[in-house]
């Protein structure tokens, strides 16, 4: 007893100030704690011996430091962190275990919040703006709804998962993306290329993992408003709560409302789709012994959106005397971690989310229901000291329903809703070669109850120098993917085209290479990573829309030939001592389709984008930040050779200037001015706008003629100034 009461106390800052909920742990023990509010900490009953103190926080560079313990001996040690929104992270999206982001056989990209307030944004879906090679693809001119696109690649492609979970798929990749309270997003997970061997069909692109704060980290109070001089206004609220001594609750409220009627390209229609969404979010984090996980969470999801002629209005809903298209829809989720009381290290993943949605497209009704039910055990065993296994067995169940042709038997007359079984099985070894080479191998089957068995392989490759200074990374991978035009492309949905499937719909397979090269820089006055990778896609059996072929259809089928995606992409951080950031990247693609020995650009997909981020803290309250992007031309769809449109977009740039003033550790304001060039597409975008049902047109013989909301690239909201105020308590 004498001998372990030795302690070691201390507080925790960043320039000058004190930093909250960091972790304090001594390695290889199970002694830790995390600083309070006012960034202190202490440890306790610490044994007589040497340790390392390691001190980590997202978005600083982590400490290690050797510490020698005697007999009843109480240390004081205070540590001052260094902002990095670059360096060592912990990360999970890659392997499905945690790891730092430097041991990552698989490259991650890792966004913090403080990313994302340098660009305040209403949901998820817009904050990716600023990520090097996705882009937010805008799909509709009417209701602007949209999809992520990973260098270049469809929206249907991403996979986006909250918390590790597979939450966006089917009905919601194009009306899920919103309303996920940014105020309780930790950071954000980003990995190009397939990653179907652990995370199934549709993670054939890439995936995106947004990752929830944990409730024991969480401040007290987080509330984050803001308002834009177009009439935007929304409301994040975070709250942290105890159940009991032992259970812990993080209840997230967004609420985003716009129904302000703006009409500057003078088209008759809405520039931007008038909304009312709320979302509920609430995590529960439960204390086990040995420390074993479990936590559920749950979100809900109401939204009323509507876009459409400037005299629309509830009462012309599904009537073909003024256009507007409305979307309801209601939608929740479920999902959470059990870790099994055993000795071994056995995780039970589950989730399950419902999407209701009824809509009208002019005289169209849509109306669609969408159950899922996922779950898997993964079991993590390290094997000697160079072999990290994982193995997982999954299953989901998916149920869709809608009053499309899509559910309706072979006859035309019967309702017959799609019902699909997914059992699979994954296995994955995580090999160290040594100190400086690392192996990863995984492979993955699953069973579809209606297109039988895909089977799923990848090979990653790591080789490190002994400093970490320079680290290169190879892949090769596959992904599938089985399709649902009707959930997935509003293009199906919009507009006077008429939909048509040629033959049965088969899964879409790929196979990806990825080259990977970082190299870590440090001065005396920076610190610099540079972050170079090529890619390349090869598809087979791709489902595309095409608009060409008959401008009066939208045609889906099985590409009969090949599809490629390739490109290099570059990105680069530069922390300086003196209080400038800067963050930017680029990428060079050429994605393209070959059918019948023709080979074309893929539509909507620029071949060249950049992003940046420029900040620069005055002091420890005052900070600027300048964000944007740039985009070139891309291939848009016309209706026929007679269509007046121009059939590509021109070069465009969306930039942003935010400045931040905090007045303590509780309050801070910000406002600044979105897309300073004023940039908007052609005033022509929505062909036919002043006839959108398509009154005494032939549009058979005059295809250009037809009302058309699909010619779209980019969002037709102008410049603006905005404001907002967050309050903390910790």
């Amino acid at each position: 007893m004498f001998s372990q009461n030795s302690s070691i106390k201390g507080s925790i800052s960043s320039d000058s100030e004190a930093l909250p909920f960091v972790n304090i742990y001594l390695k290889k023990t199970k002694i830790g704690i995390t600083s309070d509010k006012n960034g202190f900490y202490e440890l306790k009953n610490i044994p007589k011996g040497n340790y390392i103190l390691v001190i980590s926080s997202i978005g600083y560079q982590t400490k290690s430091v050797g510490i020698a313990i005697g007999n009843n001996q109480k240390l004081t040690r205070n540590f001052s962190l260094s902002e990095d929104n670059s360096l060592d992270e912990i990360v999970i999206s890659g392997t499905l275990r945690p790891v730092s982001k430097t041991a990552s056989p698989v490259p991650v990209e890792v966004y913090s919040q403080t990313f994302f307030k340098k660009n305040p944004t209403p949901s998820i879906f817009e904050s990716l703006q600023n990520v090097n090679g996705v882009r937010p693809q805008l799909n509709c001119n009417v209701c602007n709804t949209g999809d992520i696109h990973i260098n270049g690649l469809e929206g249907p492609y991403t996979f986006v998962l909250i918390d590790g979970m597979p939450i966006v798929s089917g009905l919601s990749t194009v009306y899920g993306l919103t309303g996920i309270p940014q105020a309780l997003i930790e950071r954000v997970e980003v990995v190009k290329g397939p990653a179907s061997t652990l995370y199934g069909s549709e993670a054939v692109g890439g995936i995106i993992n947004i990752i929830t704060k944990k409730p024991s980290n969480s401040p007290k109070l987080t509330t984050d408003t803001f308002a834009s001089s177009w009439g935007e206004t929304n409301i994040d609220i975070g709250l942290r709560y105890n159940l009991s001594e032992k259970t812990q609750g993080l209840l997230g409220v967004n609420h985003f409302n716009f129904q302000n009627r703006i009409d500057n390209n003078k088209d008759n229609f809405t520039d931007l789709t008038l909304q009312n969404r709320i979302s509920f979010f609430n995590k529960i984090n439960f204390e086990r012994e040995s420390n074993k996980v479990f936590t559920i969470a749950a979100r809900y999801v109401y939204e009323d959106r509507w876009g459409g002629e400037m005299d629309w209005d509830k009462e012309f809903r599904g009537s073909d005397q003024i256009y507007g298209e409305s979307i309801y829809t209601n939608r929740w989720e479920t999902f959470g971690t059990y870790q099994l009381p055993t000795s071994e290290n056995i995780n039970f993943q589950f989730s399950a989310n419902g999407h209701y949605q009824d809509s009208f497209y002019g005289s169209d009704m849509y109306t669609a229901e969408q159950l899922i039910g996922f779950g898997q055990f993964v079991y993590n065993k390290q094997i000697k000291e160079n072999h990290d296994l994982l193995v997982g067995l999954a299953y989901r169940y998916t149920f869709y329903d809608d009053n499309t042709f899509a559910t309706i038997d072979e006859n035309g007359v019967v309702n017959q809703p799609s019902v699909t079984h997914l059992p699979g099985i994954f296995l994955q070894d995580e090999i160290s070669l040594n100190k400086q080479n690392k192996l990863l191998l995984g492979t993955r089957w699953d069973h579809n109850s209606v297109h039988g068995n895909i089977f799923s392989p990848r090979i990653n490759y790591k080789w490190n120098s002994k400093d970490n200074a320079d680290i290169f990374r190879a892949s090769i991978g596959n992904g599938f993917r089985v399709a649902n035009v009707f959930t997935e492309d509003h293009a199906a949905l919009t507009g006077a085209r008429e939909v048509e499937f040629k033959g049965e719909l088969k899964p879409e397979t790929s196979w990806n290479a990825n080259l990977n090269y970082v190299k870590k820089i440090n001065t005396e006055n920076a610190f610099i990573t540079l972050d170079a990778s090529t890619f390349y896609t090869y598809f087979n059996n791709r489902i595309l829309p095409d608009y060409e072929t008959d401008s009066n259809k939208i045609i889906y089928a099985n590409l009969n030939g090949f599809s490629i995606s390739k490109g290099i992409s570059l990105n680069t951080d530069i922390l300086f001592t003196n209080g400038l950031a800067v963050n930017a990247g680029a990428t060079l693609m050429d994605v393209s389709v070959t059918e019948n020995s023709i080979k074309t650009r893929q539509l909507l997909t620029e071949s060249f984008s950049g992003v940046w981020s420029i900040s620069y803290k005055f002091n420890s309250s005052f900070s600027f930040d300048y964000t944007g992007n740039v985009y070139g031309p891309m291939r848009l769809p016309l209706l026929g050779k007679n269509d007046k449109r121009a059939a590509y977009s021109t070069w465009y740039s969306i930039q942003n200037i935010q400045i931040t003033k905090k007045f303590s550790n509780s309050w801070e304001i910000y406002g600044g001015v979105k897309n300073l060039l004023n940039f908007t597409p052609a005033a022509n975008s929505i062909n036919s706008a002043g006839n959108p049902f398509d009154v005494g047109v032939d549009t058979k013989q005059n295809p250009e003629l037809a009302f058309d909301p699909s010619y779209v690239y980019a969002s037709n909201q102008g410049i603006r100034a905005f404001a907002g105020i967050r309050y903390t308590i910790f």
